[in-house]
């Protein structure tokens, strides 16, 4: 189960923020709360619902509780809970991801690199598969993808392809894709119809903050020259004529 005052304290958050983002702010701090308040929107709904849902499944077994619930109800109750359980495992685990300590990081755009494993022309194929997949899934988060650099594959796809993402959360979301993906399928490639097995690596970087360096000392510099090597010694003989 998850910790009541946890969802409680989130609730109680989110309401605060609406009601201060409500009153005359200055800039910087109105753009800072209207932040924090888009954040914790998503996760609020999704505390509801899931209450919600605790709230029926509460509602069907205290009805199965009840010797006076006739055949037909209890056949009702029986046939509903299993769904509302399996809603409830779901948004269980959601609100357990959110509550997470955030890494410093996860706010990040990133650096995507994908490359093929084993499995030949068809690892190359898969790579494509996976990048294409990332590729509609930033852009239905409203990411910018911007390929840097791609090798294609002989049949298609890609050896390697790395790209950079752009957008809120990026890292948040991807970080836990970075390891080896492998898929089992009967590839194009196979003209035999057997099942191929092909891998592919995934790589997903924050990327690298700006940093301003202020020099507070002089920088100096110096040469030092090595000694030169001693010439060879050479000597002279008279010709000797051949016999």
């Amino acid at each position: 189960m998850l910790p009541e005052h946890k969802l409680d304290g989130l609730l109680a958050r989110h309401d605060a923020v609406e009601a201060e983002l409500a009153t005359p702010l200055p800039t910087e701090t109105f753009v800072k709360l209207s932040r924090e308040f888009a954040e914790l929107s998503p996760i609020v709904e999704t505390v509801k619902t899931y209450r919600g849902i605790l709230a029926e499944i509460a509602g069907l077994d205290a009805m199965l509780a009840d010797s006076a619930t006739d055949a037909e109800m209890r056949a009702m109750a029986n046939a509903e809970k299993p769904g509302l359980e399996g809603r409830r495992a779901v948004l269980e685990k959601k609100i357990m991801l959110a509550l997470l300590p955030k890494d410093a990081m996860d706010e990040r755009n990133v650096i995507l690199e994908i490359r093929a494993g084993t499995g030949g022309d068809e690892a190359s194929l898969f790579a494509g598969n996976l990048f294409r997949m990332y590729e509609r899934f930033a852009a239905k988060q409203g990411w910018k993808v911007e390929v840097a650099s791609a090798s294609e594959g002989s049949m298609g796809g890609y050896k390697e392809i790395i790209a950079e993402i752009r957008g809120r959360g990026a890292f948040a979301k991807l970080k836990f894709e970075s390891g080896v993906h492998r898929v089992q399928r009967v590839p194009d490639t196979e003209a035999q119809g057997r099942i191929h097995t092909s891998t592919a690596t995934v790589a997903v970087l924050p990327e690298a903050e700006d940093v301003d360096i202020t020099i507070t000392k002089p920088i100096s510099r110096s040469t030092r020259c090595a000694r030169a090597a001693p010439a060879a010694s050479t000597s002279t003989r008279p010709s000797r004529p051949f016999a």
